[in-house]
């Protein structure tokens, strides 16, 4: 349950990434809102992992799910560039991250 826990807190890091970036600097109260809402849930779940799962690597994970979903998302809803090494880079970044769990020793 902690690694759903965990995996979930990765999605609402790139929920309130999203979220961050639709704020435009906060002037925009919605996705201000939107934003902390995001942010607050997936610190919970993050807590909630590190329950169990080792810090290093449940940051890891973290940081790794919100980083790889965020590109994607960037380059799917914001434009950015779409290049074959962002593509092969984020694949490396979700098998390093795949790795982290099947290593893991919870």
């Amino acid at each position: 349950m902690h690694w759903v826990f965990l995996s979930l807190a990765g999605v609402f890091e790139i929920g309130f990434t999203a979220c961050l970036k639709m704020s435009n600097g906060f002037t925009r109260p919605w996705w201000s809102l939107a934003f902390i809402l995001s942010a607050g849930v997936s610190f919970i779940f993050l807590n909630l992992s590190i329950s169990v799962i080792p810090l290093g690597t449940a940051y890891a994970v973290w940081t790794g799910i919100g980083a790889a979903g965020t590109a994607v998302v960037g380059m799917m809803a914001f434009e950015e560039a779409v290049t074959r090494a962002r593509i092969i880079l984020i694949f490396a970044l979700v098998a390093a991250v795949v790795g982290l769990k099947l290593v893991s020793v919870d």
